[in-house]
């Protein structure tokens, strides 16, 4: 928002004219017309006035063009009358609707009135042109004004707020809201500029404005003001970016806090940012730029700034996606020159900003690495590193360590470490995600350089205004991750407002005494909050979106699948209609509907980020870039970079992630501002809920300020507006629903004057003449107007309407004025006519007159005597004397008049003369008396100045004292606000776990109630068994009888055998088929009769639920009365509570003022003490006078008397206000005791009230919910009850089985609890053990050994272990060969490398006795020093050891903590697996506990044996770093000598140069000392870094035992379960074939059963149709049983890929081992060669020595030497503090490693669980099979009773039924069919075994494949040992030359020598100290700085003794 000073008159712009709106013409045509608005496509709403009613329809006609159309009802709004156009706030308006809102806006818009109020807004549209309302004097015209006083105006709101904070001591915030171009950066730089001009000091006041010409280098230079306006472009340039709505739109968000003192003056300011665009750094999108800085470095940097920083053209930039746009009206240049000078302003250093702009060229050095993707492989590659090089150089990095990093990175995989090949796609995104961290970073940075600049400790901040400038709410098309941010940041923040605006609402109707039902519309917004932000039961988006961040396969739409679940059926939440739909959910909040698309929502989560560079650019040379980048090594505990971008091809143009870690803003000191939590990443939406409560908190304790910015048009054009895109914003904005909550009370308030003023009109007589007050007249006027009471509310001062009846007042006002108005333009016209009329009459009379007197004239003219007449009649003189009498009369009373006056002026003039004559005398007469007093009153002056200076001085003490005492007074007071809020919060908590209690405990209740009534349901069930049993008893007595019958008819049948022969023959056939259908049909038919009873049964279920729900219906008919009467009772004691709190605050008010005059009568009661004292010391001054002074005047006595008197008088005063004071002081203490104990008891009182009333809501809600459940849960069981009986059985069972499940994890997570403590117990021991055992690690190191042997036994267990394990694994046994010898090479390899560190131990003793020689050699130097301070030394060093050891155990405490978070977390994931958990067996879960005791135990012990392995591996690196260091000391030395030769002939030359070679030589050895040290620091690295390979080493070992075992087991189990349902199936057909011989068999007996069969064939019928269905049954579950063959089969394959998976980390690990060994060989012989080149080094250390004791200069180079060796000593310390460390750190690893294998177990104990539940599934199935089969055989043995009693009634119907088995073979074909079917099925499931048998085979093959690769790598180490030795060879061959090179060293040194003794026969050898700044050492491109002050310390001794040579 452009906005400056112009040359117009600014008063337009700010206030409005007045005429124009009470224009009378304009108020009568809208009483005429009935002006309504109507919804207008172009204009958004349009006037009209209404014609005709037609209905629902309203005819009328358009107010522009006349136009007429027909709108319904309902879409008109009314329109407000003309009274109220254009004006200041909006709340004022009568008819508050969205049109009226619009239509004031764009009237106030157009005139150039770009600020309005809308209640508590200020509603302001950007311009898009200058205005002159931002100058100084609008400023001082705004000081000091209330806001109702003044025109709106951004400066109004600041100035309502400054007064605000001075007056109450309340913070204040200022919250300017918009979209993007809205204006809001704009106006909060107002804000800060009106500020800083109102709360600047005395000195700042006057030159703020003036920039200086040329910033001094002091550290704060320039006012505090001016670096808080000099703050904004430095952000601007870096934060602030061009976009197409908007040229410098602020890509962040930020909170700025202006800190003020008790005296109103600013004392210091803070920024807080939030949410920075870091992406556009990489991206933009079409005609957008990237941020300001990038141009601006580009555009402004010198020559000698871009060869430095590498810069190049705006082309050659990827990053800068659109090349150079240039932003019209401003210049780059010029801006980086502005906001280069804003830096040194705010006290920047020259080596800070060049850093910050190192790293800006570094971020578009980003974009500029191009990667290639290889030809055969996927793999990506660097064609060309110079890109690389130029960044490594700006950012301080290696670059062959940085493309290690980028392309094969180290990722983690389980608990271990291997390398990763990256494809081009991956790699991209790195360095994109890179680039964006570093900015980001960068920016952070910045931000808290500038809080540090204006951050001011030395005055205290007594209160704040916090100004916060944030996005708006925002409605795209699609909304990604970021929109949901910052919505949710705008849902509470309207939520903040609603809550203000309904706490000021209600105080305005209190203090009325209004009576109001009062809602607090904070409430509306939250289930919408709750949705995005409930951690749980069930979880919001944010929580949702957290968790499936943990899971590794989840991908967005498993997110989005789990969040329609859990908030499916919230009232906020929607689904998407259609499946075509883009949206993935929908959120309704306040401002609209909002469509998600939730692509790439868990990597904006996630935030991944590439943790080898990472680690690079903390370990930078740059110090300000390993500073930006420290936080990331401590432990970075973020999500997988690689497994979230595996999946990665294109990243997206609007990825937008500038959330993570925002809380470091908050900060004070930089280390601590980036620190996340340790031990579990933090995701984005976690960090960003977090620093949005942090905000949300200080903003509800101050109070707000609301600013709401709108932009016009989308065009950037002046004078435009939009109405469809400012109606959009004010939804977003919170406007309108501000609007919607004043239109819920009383928004109209007229005070009484005014009212009656204005409508006294609509009641003439309502109101008796003579005085009446004006609340009784308001009464009076309103009951005359027969007013709705609901409609008005009459308050103490003021008379309140609902929305709407003051414009029908209005209406009504203007008929009134009208029908008056004609009325009175009827009498004017009247009487103007009657005066009309009557003057024609006298016009008629005159005319008459004339007439006449024309006509006599006529007559007379041509009469001869009277033209005589006329002629004679002007000669004659009579008629001149009359004349001239009258002249001389006027002459004469003029003269009169002139004589009085000047008689009268004489009078006055002498009186005048006696006036003044006596005055004269009077003050001569006084001068005498002043004369005299004079002199007395010049003594009395002289005394009183002497008072007046003691007086002073003890005015100054108080008011000191008063200072401090405010001070005091504040710090109290604040403490006390923060007491309350403390205890509000306690509050509010004890109320939520209150709340919480009581609704599991209604939990419980359900639940036991629904037990109760499955324990009744199971009783019925169980007499509907016994009633079946006794059935089946009858039955079999049937069946007895019937055998006893058949054994009668089978001897008749005897007998009529032989008739029967011929027929048998021809029947069997045909029998046999209808023995086997009428079997099916008894089947059906028993069937059938049990579903008859099953369905009468459940019938009765049906009619009781019914009855049931009936009575839920009553009970809940009689809750919801209840409920309501309930809500009345609440509402009640809202009302009553909220009147104590007033009360209390009243009373609280109360209390602080009694304090206030408390203090100021103590403050008064010691000045008038001190008056008495200094009175009582003046009087006794006096008294010495007065005997002094006895012989004095008479006047001076008199003065003493009177004296004497004012004492007296003056004592008795004190005396009586001491007396007062006293009383008053009593008098408030004992007001202060009652007043305190009034409210305390308030406070109580209210407090029960409020719970007892919110435990009665609660319980009624909880009931009320549970009622509705249960009708909807009962009519859901009518629907279903045939399905649902079914399941009861087994429901039950789930129940009991979840009720002991429930308690036993309620036991088992108290258990955990338990564990979790003395964890931390533990955890706490072992950092007090921790310095112990630091100083126990010299005697650790002896028992290496002995632990060394426990290993190899331990480990030789562990192969014990492992072949009793494999023994188990029956079908790969080839697998297990090939892995046990794996293992067995590993093993081996392990010994070799332990024997290698035996040896390298002894190496290492010998080292460390070599190191205590020298010790020793140290200890003779250090006699000849004074002892005390060297212990003085060593103790302070040591002392800051200490301090940097206990900064260490702390951030490991720290770190321990967070990992026991983790350890909740994990916790809590536990339970909800448990939760889904069902049925576990005792013996299973034994089992379980066995092994995990077994595991628990092996896996400490291998633990222990790493830990120590680990030690023993990093001090043979230590060995071989040693070794490293000598050969660079070799190289050094070898540089070394070269110079020396060089040195030996400038010696030759001449004497000074010799003197000089001699010095240099000095300064080379301190080279070679630092060097060394150099070695040391490097070689620290080298052994961190071999450590951290190792342990990657052995947990790759541990995970793939795991993972093997875990393979073998699943394996197994699954081949266990396919063998049972092969036998099952086999079983199956068995039977099958068992059933068909059985019924061949039973054919002989179905011929004797005929007879009975005709009685029986309509039952066996219905028998037929029950066994059909019955067959249904059982291919169902054939098909259920195909299904679950498909899930097996399914886990076969899964276990297929994880037994791959498995291989190729084998593979992985053993290349590593590979290489490990032949870096060892390699290790060794480096070491060998470095104990050669070490001992060299000290032989020349040692000459080197003897050379500078021999020197002129002896006794300074001892000083040299000792300082040295002094250094020695401290670095030798140091090295031991670090070993000590080290070992704190290998104890920490040891603890999270143990830490991890609890993790595995429980996981192990999981997947076992559910391996089980998979059983006992089976189990189940198998039982229903067996069950089925049972009833069938049942079936069977009943059909055959039948069959033998109905043989002999089935004889005369054998023909009928031949045709019947005719159809019955069709139908048993069709069966047969079906068992063919099922035997294929069979047979296609062996083959699928024998394919799985196969792929084993196959599997096997690879095996030995991967085996035969083994081999040939094996052969690839030996060749690479190989070229180990040559290189070997190469360096023994340097060993010799570095032999001769010694040798010739000590020739030269010989040779110096001599030449130095040459020098001292010769003479005397000065050197010159007249070098300034720093010398330099070239020594074959290494370059060695020594100051001057070293150069001059080092010849001072010897300039002093030797006066300098002549040339």
């Amino acid at each position: 928002m452009a906005q400056r000073t112009g040359l117009e008159d600014p008063e337009r712009y700010l206030f409005v004219d007045r005429a124009v709106i009470y224009n009378p013409a304009t108020q009568a045509d809208w009483t005429a017309k009935k002006l309504v608005w109507i919804p207008s496509e172009r204009h958004g709403f349009e006037a009209a006035s209404i014609k005709e009613e037609r209905g629902d329809e309203v005819m009328v006609e358009l107010a522009e063009n006349g136009k007429k159309a027909m709108v319904n009802k309902d879409d008109i709004q009314k329109m407000n009358p003309p009274k109220f156009s254009k004006v200041e706030d909006m709340a004022e308006l009568t008819c508050l609707n969205e049109a009226s809102v619009l239509h004031n806006l764009k009237d106030r818009y157009y005139s150039g009135l770009i600020y309005t109020y809308s209640g508590l807004f200020c509603v302001v549209i950007n311009p898009y042109k200058n205005l002159p309302i931002y100058s100084e004097n609008i400023i001082e015209m705004y000081r000091g004004k209330k806001r109702h006083e003044m025109p709106p105006h951004i400066y109004a709101i600041s100035e309502s707020a400054y007064r605000c904070m001075l007056q109450d001591r309340e913070d204040q915030s200022i919250l300017c809201t918009g979209e993007s171009g809205a204006g809001k950066t704009e106006n909060t730089k107002k804000v800060i500029q009106y500020l800083a001009h109102v709360a600047s000091s005395h000195k700042g006041r006057k030159d703020h404005n003036i920039p200086q010409e040329s910033p001094k280098p002091v550290k704060h230079q320039g006012e505090l003001e001016r670096q808080l306006l000099q703050a904004n472009p430095i952000l601007e340039s870096f934060g602030n970016a061009k976009t197409v709505k908007n040229d410098n739109s602020s890509r962040f968000g930020k909170f700025i806090r202006i800190n003020f003192d008790v005296t109103g003056y600013i004392v210091g300011a803070n920024i807080e940012t939030y949410l920075l665009e870091k992406s556009r750094a990489v991206r933009q999108a079409k005609d957008e730029r990237t941020f300001h800085i990038f141009y601006q470095l580009l555009s402004g940097a010198g020559e000698h700034l871009k060869s430095d920083l590498l810069l190049e053209g705006f082309n050659n930039y990827r990053f800068l996606s659109n090349g150079y746009i240039p932003i019209p009206g401003q210049q780059d240049k010029d801006n980086f020159q502005e906001t280069m000078e804003a830096m040194h302003i705010m006290g920047f250093s020259h080596e800070e900003i060049l850093s910050m702009l190192k790293v800006v060229s570094s971020v578009l050095q980003f974009g500029n690495i191009s990667f290639k993707k290889e030809r055969n492989t996927d793999q990506a590659s660097m064609p060309e590193n110079t890109v690389a090089q130029k960044l490594c150089h700006l950012l301080g990095m290696n670059v062959m360590e940085f493309t290690r990093a980028i392309l094969t990175p180290r990722i983690k995989v389980g608990r271990d470490y291997v390398q990763k090949a990256q494809t081009k796609e991956q790699a991209d995104f790195a360095v994109e995600a890179l680039a964006k961290a570093t900015y980001e970073r960068l920016f952070r940075w910045l931000v808290h350089r500038i809080n540090k600049a204006l951050d001011r400790t030395k005055r205290q901040g007594a209160s704040f205004i916090g100004i916060l400038d944030i996005a708006g709410f925002e409605i795209f098309e699609l909304n990604s991750f970021e929109q949901l941010c910052i919505n949710y940041t705008n849902e509470k923040l309207q939520q903040l407002f609603n809550h203000t605006m309904f706490i000021l609402e209600q105080e305005e109707y209190q203090r009325e005494g209004i009576e109001w039902n009062f809602i607090d519309f904070g409430l509306d917004l939250q289930p919408c909050i709750d949705l995005i932000e409930r951690p749980a039961n069930p979880p919001g988006v944010l929580a949702l979106l957290d968790e499936e961040c943990w899971f590794p396969k989840a991908t967005d739409k498993t997110f989005v699948e789990k969040l329609v679940q859990e908030q499916g059926s919230h009232s906020k939440f929607q689904k998407p209609r259609q499946l075509k739909d883009k949206a993935d959910f929908c959120i309704i909040h306040y401002a609209g509907k909002v469509d998600y698309k939730a692509d790439e929502w868990l990597m904006k989560n996630m935030d991944p980020l590439n943790d080898n560079v990472a680690t690079l650019l903390h370990q930078s040379s740059d110090r300000f870039v390993a500073e930006l980048w420290k936080d990331e090594i401590q432990n970075i505990q973020r999500a997988s970079f690689y497994d979230s971008v595996s999946g990665l091809h294109e990243p997206p143009v609007d990825r937008i992630v500038g959330l993570d870690q925002v809380t470091g803003m908050t900060e004070t000191a930089f280390g601590s501002a980036y620190k996340t939590k340790k031990g579990m990443f933090r995701t984005v939406g976690q960090l960003y809920k977090e620093s949005l409560t942090k905000l949300m908190a200080t903003l509800r304790n101050t109070n707000p300020n609301f600013v709401r910015c709108i932009i016009p048009n989308h065009e950037k054009r002046a004078g435009k507006l939009d109405p469809h895109l400012v109606l959009d914003q004010l939804r977003c904005n919170g406007v309108l629903e501000g609007i919607r909550i004043c239109r819920q009370g009383f928004p109209n308030r007229i005070v009484f004057q005014e009212f009656r003023q204005r409508y006294e009109i609509l009641t003439p007589n309502a109101i008796p003449k003579g005085f009446m007050d004006g609340k009784q007249a308001c009464e009076r006027m309103i009951r005359a107007l027969e007013l709705d009471p609901n409609l008005y509310r009459i308050g103490q001062s003021k008379i309140f309407f609902r929305a709407g009846v003051l414009a029908h007042l209005e209406e009504e006002r203007d008929l009134k004025i009208t029908d008056i108005i004609i009325f009175f333009q009827a009498v004017c016209r009247g009487y103007l006519a009657r005066k009309a009329f009557a003057k024609k009459q006298q016009q008629l009379s005159a005319l008459k007159v004339l007439q006449r007197n024309c006509a006599a004239y006529l007559k007379l003219r041509h009469w001869q005597w009277w033209r005589v007449f006329t002629k004679v009649k002007p000669l004659l003189q009579v008629t001149r004397q009359e004349e001239e009498l009258q002249a001389k009369d006027e002459e004469l009373l003029k003269v009169k008049e002139k004589q009085t006056k000047v008689e009268g002026e004489l009078e006055e003039m002498e009186r005048k003369h006696q006036q003044l004559l006596e005055e004269k005398n009077i003050l001569a007469e006084q001068l005498q008396a002043e004369t005299e007093l004079f002199a007395e009153a010049e003594e009395m002056r002289a005394r009183l100045a002497a008072k007046k200076q003691e007086l002073e001085e003890i005015l100054h003490d108080l008011e000191s004292r008063v200072e401090e005492e405010e001070e005091r007074n504040q710090i109290l007071q604040n403490e006390k606000k923060k007491m309350q809020a403390h205890i509000q919060d306690l509050e509010e908590q004890l109320d939520e776990e209150e709340g919480a209690r009581q609704k599991l405990q209604l939990e419980k209740v359900t639940a036991e109630a629904k037990i109760k009534k499955m324990e009744e349901e199971i009783l019925l069930l169980e007499d509907q068994n016994s009633k079946f049993i006794k059935e089946k008893k009858l039955m079999e007595d049937r069946i007895a009888e019937c055998s006893s019958q058949l054994a009668e008819e089978e001897e008749k049948a005897k007998n009529l055998a032989k008739i029967r022969n011929k027929q048998e023959v021809m029947i069997s056939d045909l029998e046999e088929r209808l023995k086997k259908e009428e079997k099916t049909r008894q089947e059906l038919e028993k069937a059938k009769r049990k579903l008859d009873g099953e369905t009468t049964d459940l019938q009765d279920q049906i009619a009781e639920l019914q009855a049931q729900i009936d009575e839920l219906k009553i009970q809940l008919a009689k809750k919801e009365e209840e409920l309501q009467g309930a809500l009345a009772r609440g509402d009640d004691e809202t009302l009553h509570k909220n009147n104590a709190l007033k009360v209390v605050r009243e009373l609280q008010a109360q209390i602080a003022e009694l304090q206030e005059d408390f203090e100021s009568e103590k403050a008064s009661r010691n000045k008038a003490e001190k008056q008495k004292r200094d009175l009582s010391e003046e009087l006794e001054a006096l008294k010495t006078e007065l005997e002094d002074t006895l012989d004095t005047t008479a006047a001076q006595q008199e003065l003493r008397t009177k004296r004497e008197q004012e004492v007296a008088e003056l004592k008795k005063a004190l005396e009586e206000e001491t007396k007062n004071h006293e009383a008053q002081i009593q008098d408030m203490r004992q007001r202060h005791a009652t007043a305190l104990e009034e409210l305390s008891e308030q406070l109580e009182q209210a407090k029960r009230f409020k719970a007892n009333l919110e435990k009665n809501k609660q319980g009624l809600e909880t009931d009320n919910k549970e009622l509705a459940c249960e009708v909807k849960v009962l009519q859901q069981v009518k629907a279903e009850s045939e399905h649902k009986r079914k399941k009861l059985d087994a429901q039950v069972q789930e129940l009991h089985a979840k009720v002991s499940e429930g308690d036993r994890l309620r036991v088992e997570l108290a258990e955990k609890a338990n564990k979790l403590q003395n964890e931390l117990d533990n955890v706490s021991t072992l950092l007090e053990e921790a310095e112990k055992k630091g100083i126990k690690f010299a005697k650790d190191a002896a028992s290496l050994e002995s632990q060394l042997q426990d290993t190899q036994e331990l480990l030789q267990e562990e192969t014990r272990q492992k072949l009793n394990l494999s023994s188990r694994i029956r079908q790969l046994e080839e697998e297990k060969n090939s892995l046990q010898e794996q293992q067995e090479e590993e093993e081996e390899a392990k010994k070799n490398l332990e024997k290698q560190v035996l040896a390298l131990q002894a190496q290492l003793t010998d080292t460390k006795k070599k190191v205590d020689d020298d010790l020793g050699t140290i200890e003779s130097l250090e006699e000849a020093k004074k002892k005390l301070l060297k212990d003085v030394e060593a103790l302070s060093q040591r002392l800051e050891e200490k301090a940097l050891a206990y900064d260490k155990l702390e951030k490991t405490k720290n770190r321990l903590q967070q990992e026991l978070d983790d350890l909740t977390v994990d916790l809590d994931h536990q339970r909800q697996i448990v939760s889904n958990l069902e049925k576990k067996q005792k013996k299973f879960d034994q089992l379980l506990a066995e092994e995990k005791n077994i595991s628990a135990r092996y896996a400490e012990e291998r633990d222990r044996a790493e830990a120590e392995a680990r030690e023993k591996e990093t001090k043979a690196l230590s060995l071989a770093r040693a070794l490293e260091e000598a050969l660079e000391a070799k190289e050094e030395f070898e540089r070394q000598n070269k110079q020396l030769r060089a040195d030996m002939e400038d010696l030759m030359s001449s004497k000074d140069d010799v003197g000089k070679n001699v010095h240099e030589l000095e300064k080379s050895k301190r080279a070679l000392e630092q060097q060394v040290e150099e070695m040391r620091t490097q070689l620290e690295e080298l052994e961190d870094e071999l450590q951290a390979t190792e342990d990657a080493k052995l947990r790759l070992e541990v995970n793939m035992q795991a993972m093997k075992a875990q393979f073998e087991r699943d394996l197994q189990t699954r081949d266990e379960q396919n063998e049972e349902k092969k036998r099952l199936l086999i079983k199956q057909v068995r039977e099958l074939e068992a059933e068909l011989e059985d019924e061949r068999k039973q054919r002989a007996l179905a011929v004797a059963s005929k007879k009975k069969m005709e009685i029986d064939l309509k039952d066996l019928e219905a028998q037929i149709e029950a066994a059909n269905k019955a067959r249904d049954e059982v291919i169902k579950q054939l098909r259920k049983l195909q299904a679950q063959m498909k899930d097996y089969q399914r886990e076969l394959e899964e276990a297929r890929a994880s037994r791959d998976e498995i291989f190729a980390q084998s593979k992985e690990s053993e290349k590593k081992l590979k290489n490990l060994e032949a870096e060892i060989l390699q290790l060794q012989e480096e070491l060998a060669s470095s104990e050669r080149a070490r001992r060299h080094a000290e032989q020349e250390r040692d000459e080197l020595a003897d050379e500078i004791t021999n020197s002129a200069s002896g006794k300074s180079a001892l000083l040299d030497e000792k300082r040295r060796l002094e250094a020695r000593i401290a670095q030798l310390e140091e090295e031991l503090e670090e070993e000590q460390s080290n070992m704190e750190l290998l104890n920490d690893r040891f603890r999270k490693t143990t830490l991890q294998v609890d993790t595995l177990n429980t996981e192990l104990a999981a997947e076992r669980s559910a391996a089980q539940k998979s059983d006992n599934a089976r189990q189940q199935l198998e039982r229903q099979n067996k069950e089925l089969k049972a009833k069938l055989q049942e079936l069977e043995g009943t059909v055959k009773s039948k069959f033998k009693a109905t043989i002999s009634a089935l004889e005369a119907k054998i023909g009928q039924l031949e045709e019947q088995l005719e159809q019955e073979a069709k139908e048993r074909a069709a069966a047969n069919k079906l068992v063919r079917r099922t035997e294929k099925k069979l047979k296609e499931i062996f083959m699928q075994v024998e394919d799985e048998r196969r792929h084993a085979d196959q599997y096997k093959e690879q095996m030995e494949k991967a085996n035969a690769r083994m081999k040939q790598l094996k052969r690839q180490l030996e060749e690479a040992e190989e070229e180990a030795t040559r290189a070997n060879a190469s360096r023994r061959k340097l060993q010799r030359e570095l032999d001769d090179a010694t040798e010739a060293n000590e020739g030269l040194s010989r040779e110096v020598s001599t030449l130095k003794n040459r020098l001292r026969r010769g003479g005397p050898i000065s050197f010159s100290s007249s070098r300034s700044g720093r010398r330099q050492l070239h020594i074959e491109g290494a370059s060695l700085e020594l100051s001057d002050d070293d150069t001059e310390s080092k010849t001072s001794d010897v300039n002093e003794t030797q006066p300098p040579p002549s040339e």
